[in-house]
């Protein structure tokens, strides 16, 4: 059986500023032509659909047409919420929609029932699990409570009592320890959301969501896709993916790895103000389109800068400088690398400059709690 694995459409997301619609629909478009190609008999969207759990009416109705389009080629689409979405939103119509073979993960109940497809191999259950966290899951194992994300998972994963001897695949949406991650995914508190792989040892193949570069957690058949456009600058160097599974006997799985082209890429350029607005700079390069970061490399700052970038380059994003005063500052004592650290990690840095001592195990266990708790609140 051949199946497409996506995650992480985060449709609606808006980027810097910029509505990201459009270029979610042309990417999607590219999709559905891959697709065509590749004639799969499943499709796969691992979590975070939507950008926000209550996500603006354009989003939806882009979905609806992109579910459409797959539903009128009699294809297997399975479906989960991520933590981006609202569970209840996602699973809302999955009874009817079963019926013509589009299954959207239900609102997590305790258990997890697999959908059977038949090929010339046998049996392929797919177990639809969503997002979920330890205080989802311990109202439902009385007298198991899971203290970790891992102890979660694996709780669930223990219930659905696999039949090790047929095909299994799951589709989960979870931040597995080890994986490399990007400035536009949420940081959890002191990675307190993470999950050890060893809980997906007894799967053939894990379609991950969550993570949004391409990649492998310990075993090859335990995979990111990735998100299908760059969603941060730090993704700039990344190339985006559709992952193709071909599911053969059992223990039989190959993957291939089919490169997504956007409408307008992600780009970071350096360099004088003159050097940039140069023909000799941008002819030949896509620049003029592209969403960019630039970084100017003047000691003196050019007033009214992006104004007049903008009439060169209509998409630009983000404008920062790299000359000895910018340089200066980044040497003054503060929180550094602010974007990927934790809630709890900064705390801990602050603590040590204040304090000139390290947080000790029991306040750091003390602080963790309180802001898992405000962090709760905020979702």
């Amino acid at each position: 059986m051949r199946i497409i694995h996506l995650s992480d459409l985060h449709i609606g997301k808006r980027l810097n500023g910029f509505s990201m619609i459009e270029d979610q629909e042309y990417i999607l478009t590219n999709i559905i032509n891959i697709i065509d190609e590749q004639n799969p008999q499943a499709v796969i969207i691992a979590g975070d659909v939507y950008d926000k759990p209550y996500p603006p009416a354009e989003a939806v109705e882009l979905f609806d047409r992109f579910l459409s389009r797959l539903a009128k080629r009699n294809l297997k689409v399975f479906v989960i919420s991520g933590n981006h979405d609202s569970a209840e939103r996602i699973a809302f119509g999955s009874s009817i929609m079963d019926k013509s073979g589009v299954y959207m993960s239900p609102v997590f109940a305790g258990k997890v029932e697999p959908v059977v497809l038949e090929d010339e191999f046998g049996k392929l259950n797919f177990y639809m699990l969503p997002f979920v966290k330890p205080t989802h899951v311990n109202r439902y194992y009385e007298g198991r409570e899971a203290k970790s994300y891992t102890e979660a998972i694996k709780l669930v994963v223990d219930d659905m009592k696999l039949n090790t001897s047929e095909r299994n695949i799951l589709i989960t949406h979870q931040f597995v320890t080890g994986s490399l991650r990007s400035e536009s995914e949420e940081i959890s508190v002191g990675g307190s959301d993470n999950v050890d792989s060893c809980v997906f040892n007894d799967f053939d193949y894990v379609a991950l969501g969550h993570i949004h570069k391409p990649q492998k957690c310990g075993r090859e058949v335990v995979r990111y896709s990735g998100t299908p456009l760059k969603y941060s600058f730090s993704e700039a160097n990344d190339e985006k993916s559709v992952t193709v599974v071909e599911m053969k006997g059992k223990g039989e799985t190959a993957l291939t790895f089919i490169p997504l082209k956007p409408k307008h890429d992600l780009v970071e350029i350096k360099g004088t103000y003159e050097e940039i607005i140069s023909k000799n700079f941008y002819e030949n390069t896509t620049y003029r389109d592209d969403y960019l970061h630039i970084t100017l490399t003047d000691e003196e700052d050019v007033p009214d800068a992006i104004s007049k970038l903008r009439i060169v380059y209509k998409n630009i994003m983000k404008l920062d400088y790299d000359n000895t005063r910018t340089r200066h500052m980044g040497n003054i004592s503060g929180a550094s690398d602010v974007e990927n650290k934790s809630p709890l990690e900064l705390f801990e840095q602050f603590y040590q400059e204040q304090y000139g001592v390290e947080l000790s195990d029991e306040k750091k266990t003390f602080v963790g709690k309180i802001i898992e708790e405000i962090w709760e609140n905020r979702e």
